[in-house]
C-alpha cells in the first residue's frame, strides 16, 4: 500500500532561505578523457555519506499521468522499502507527452507525490503505455532553459514550474540547429538521429563500456578550455545508473571552443558552485532543494542532511 505523505504548508507562504550547497568544497577532479573535442573530467566527493538509495530504470519507481491529465505534473510512486532518486534532466518517454522533471527528487519509501515536469514535445497529446527513461538526458540547452525558469519561479513565489513556452522554443531551436525534422517536435529526436553517426556511436560505446572510475561520483564537461557543465552525484552508484544518459547527452554536442582542457579551471567552476549563494526550499520529497542562477551558470542541488544527493550546473550555449 502506497501512502501519501502529509501535505506540507504551501511553500509560497514560506520565505526562501539563502544558503550554500554543502560538501562541494571537498570535490576533486582527475584527468579527463577527451573525445571529438569534448572532455569528461571525473569528479570525486570524498566523505559524502548517503543512506542506501535506489535510482535508474530498475529502481521500481512508478510514473503515471494524473487522473485529470495535465502537462505540468506527473504522479510518481515508490512502493519499495528504500528511497528512490529521480534526477532532473532525465527524459521520461511515453504517456500523453514526453516530460522531464523540473527538479531532482528523492521519493520516500512507500509514498507517492505529484512531480512538476516540463513537456519535451508538443505535437502529440496521445497515450502511450507507461513511461520509460530515455536513452539520453535532455540536451544541455533544454535543461538550462528549464532550470533557469524553475529557479526564478522558486525565488518569486515558491513554485517549481518552468516556462513551458520557453522550453518549447528552446527545443525548436535545438532541432533547427541540428537540422532535425521531428514530427512531434520531440527533443528525443536528437538522440535518435545521432545513432546514424558512426564515429559518435563508437565513442559512446567505448565510454559506456568503461563506465565511471572507482570512487568517481560525477563528471565535469569541457569544450576545449571552456567548462560547459557539471553533474555531481552523492556516490558512484547513483552516477553509474545515469552514466549512459549523461554520456549520450553530452557527446551529442558540437564543441564550442578549442584549446587544452584545464583541471584547475574545471575545479574552479565547482568551487564557484560551492561559494555562490543558493535559494533554499524544502524538497518535494526527502531533503532540501537549492537553486542558483547567476551570469555564469544555472544550477540545482538536492541535499539530504549534510550530504549531497545531486548537483548540476549548466553554462550558457556559446
Amino acid at each position: 500500500m502506497i501512502r501519501r505523505p502529509p501535505i506540507p504548508p504551501p511553500i509560497v507562504e514560506q520565505p526562501s532561505q539563502i544558503s550554500r550547497i554543502p560538501v562541494l568544497d571537498r570535490a576533486a577532479v582527475g584527468q579527463p578523457v577527451t573525445r571529438r573535442g569534448i572532455s569528461l573530467f571525473p569528479v570525486y566527493l570524498p566523505g559524502n555519506r548517503l543512506p542506501d538509495i535506489a535510482t535508474g530504470t530498475d529502481a521500481g519507481l512508478q510514473i503515471e499521468e494524473l487522473p485529470n491529465s495535465a502537462v505540468p505534473h506527473l504522479r510518481i510512486g515508490n512502493p519499495t522499502k528504500k528511497p528512490i532518486f529521480l534526477p532532473e534532466g532525465v527524459q521520461l518517454i511515453g504517456g500523453l507527452q514526453d516530460r522531464a522533471p523540473n527538479i531532482s527528487v528523492l521519493v520516500a519509501p512507500e509514498s507517492e507525490l505529484d512531480l512538476p515536469v516540463s513537456c519535451l514535445e508538443r505535437g502529440r497529446w496521445g497515450s502511450r503505455t507507461g513511461f520509460r527513461h530515455g536513452d539520453a538526458f535532455a540536451p544541455r540547452r533544454t535543461r538550462r532553459t528549464k532550470n533557469a525558469q524553475v529557479s526564478l519561479a522558486v525565488q518569486r513565489n515558491g513554485s517549481r514550474r518552468s516556462d513551458q513556452a520557453r522550453v518549447w522554443h528552446t527545443i525548436d531551436q535545438e532541432l533547427k540547429d541540428r537540422r532535425i525534422v521531428a514530427p512531434t517536435s520531440a527533443i528525443r529526436a536528437v538522440e535518435e538521429s545521432l545513432r546514424y553517426d558512426a564515429g559518435r556511436v563508437r565513442v559512446v560505446d567505448e565510454l559506456l563500456e568503461k563506465g565511471p572510475l572507482p570512487e568517481q561520483c560525477g563528471i565535469a564537461v569541457t569544450h576545449g578550455w571552456r567548462v560547459v557543465a557539471v553533474d555531481i552525484f552523492g556516490d558512484r552508484s547513483l552516477l553509474s545508473a545515469h552514466w549512459q544518459g549523461l554520456v549520450r547527452s553530452y557527446l551529442s554536442e558540437r564543441p564550442t571552443a578549442d584549446g587544452r582542457p584545464s583541471p584547475t579551471r574545471t575545479l574552479g567552476l565547482i568551487n564557484r558552485l560551492n561559494l555562490v549563494s543558493a535559494t533554499q526550499n524544502p524538497g518535494l520529497g526527502m531533503g532540501v532543494e537549492m537553486h542558483v542562477t547567476d551570469r555564469l551558470m544555472t544550477a540545482q542541488a538536492l541535499v539530504l542532511g549534510d550530504s549531497l544527493v545531486h548537483a548540476s550546473a549548466l553554462m550558457p550555449i556559446r
